[in-house]
């Protein structure tokens, strides 16, 4: 079987640095927000760009919680896309702002900037674009029709540490961004874990007053807030992850290539890179107008794939009152019925690779036949 993650290579690989990190942290005897996230929060900061990192409880806390920071509440509205995880959406209807969903760019499969002026009503007061796969977004459009009319720009980095857009990393380009430490991401931890990153300082505070019940000194409330907390364990796991980070994003790109190589021509949909990007491939996704075809065929192998995603945010039932139907958003319709996810992972062999991309070829050639 070639799984489509395997989180247990990497903590063999790791072990005893993992080992002496928790052990360290048991040893202590603190548990919620001491030196190991103090650190962290500091180291990635740094690795992002940025001045200010906050961690929280997980990615839809981050981005419920910068949204919240920044006064986004019940009557505003705010635009992202449909293509993405469920969390997206769900963060912003905890602030009780209103989702507004667009279409995306069929080669990114991320927000199409120019869907976004048709978008703006006068309760618009945010934009998420999501990196979705590791790829960025196209930031400097959104970035400059958000100056023009005064919205806040909030990064969805979970799927994204480490890209770079126009030669800087995610993250550092809006107001602030939101990422998930989830156990698959190209930065997990093991177990649920997220950030607020940031340059503003009051946003910033504002974040660490919300993820603890709005404490400035302990069970004195200055603010509504909840509680949010990433825990000792959680970022002392972190602290050695980031260290290797780079090394495991440059193995996802190599293995991105070797794949691209191997399946040109074959009449896949492949992962395009825009020029001013350089993804760091959390997933590499193909497409094909007979996926579940192609899905069945490679799980027949012992070979692992997902869909990501396979029904948009606006076709979900829990989400029908959002007012959206079928046809409304046809390029991430289009992607939701193709796209699949095959097995990448740094540790990922490249034997395992060709193996994988043998029986995509054989299925392709059938189709031929």
């Amino acid at each position: 079987m070639i799984p489509v993650f395997d989180l247990q290579r990497q903590y063999a690989m790791l072990k005893p640095e993992l080992d002496a990190a928790v052990t360290g942290v048991l040893a202590r005897g603190r548990f919620i927000l001491g030196e190991e996230v103090a650190a962290f929060e500091q180291e990635f900061a740094a690795y992002c760009g940025v001045t200010q990192a906050v961690g929280v409880g997980s990615g839809t806390e981050a981005l419920h919680l910068a949204l919240a920071a920044a006064g986004i509440g019940p009557g505003d509205e705010v635009i992202t896309v449909a293509h993405t995880a469920v969390a997206t959406v769900a963060a912003i209807e905890l602030t009780g702002a209103h989702p507004v969903l667009v279409d995306i760019d069929p080669v990114r499969y991320t927000l199409d900037p120019a869907q976004l002026t048709a978008a703006l009503t006068p309760r618009t007061r945010a934009i998420i674009p999501v990196h979705l796969y590791g790829c960025p977004a196209d930031l400097e459009p959104i970035l400059t029709l958000a100056r023009r009319h005064g919205l806040l720009v909030v990064e969805d980095c979970a799927q994204a540490h480490g890209a770079c857009y126009q030669g800087r990393r995610v993250s550092g380009w809006g107001d602030m961004a939101a990422f998930s430490f989830y156990p698959t991401k190209n930065l997990g931890a093991y177990g649920d874990g997220g950030a607020v990153v940031t340059n503003d300082p009051q946003l910033a505070e504002r974040v660490r007053l919300l993820r603890q019940y709005g404490w400035q000194e302990r069970y004195v409330s200055h603010l509504k807030g909840l509680n949010s907390r990433l825990d000792e364990l959680q970022a002392a796991i972190l602290r050695v992850k980031l260290r290797h980070l780079d090394e495991w994003n440059t193995a996802r790109r190599a293995l991105a290539a070797r794949y691209s190589e191997r399946l040109a021509g074959s009449g896949l949909g492949l992962p395009v890179v825009p020029p001013d990007t350089e993804p760091v491939y959390h997933l590499y996704v193909v497409r094909h107008p007979h996926r579940d075809a192609l899905q069945a065929h490679l799980q027949a192998r012992g070979i692992g794939t997902l869909v990501h995603y396979p029904v948009p945010v606006h076709l979900q039932p829990a989400y029908a009152d959002l007012g959206y139907g079928p046809g409304r958003l046809p390029a991430t319709e289009a992607a939701a019925r193709e796209v699949l996810s095959l097995p990448l992972y740094p540790e990922l062999g490249w034997g395992e690779l060709d193996t994988v991309c043998d029986a995509v070829e054989e299925f392709l050639q059938e189709r031929r036949l």
